[in-house]
């Protein structure tokens, strides 16, 4: 298991929170980027969404041909 660091944040009177700065250079956060919130018991995980142009490539040799139903071919 890596280096595993606890950070801590406070809840605004607005429910927002930011997070410490050590964490978002750790997971190389940028503004605007996407995070996803999961719910798990007494947790809460958060989650980074990579951006859609970091999935180009995932699956190499992959057919991307992707055929058509019958019915629309014939129209």
């Amino acid at each position: 298991m890596d280096n595993v660091k606890i950070y801590t944040a406070t809840v605004s009177s607005k429910y927002q929170v930011v997070i410490p700065r050590a964490a978002r250079e750790r997971l190389g956060l940028k503004p605007g980027q996407k995070v996803v919130f999961i719910p798990m018991g007494n947790t809460l995980r958060l989650v980074v969404v990579p951006p859609v142009e970091d999935a180009r490539g995932m699956f190499p040799g992959i057919d991307t041909d992707v055929g058509r139903e019958e019915e629309d071919e014939t129209r």
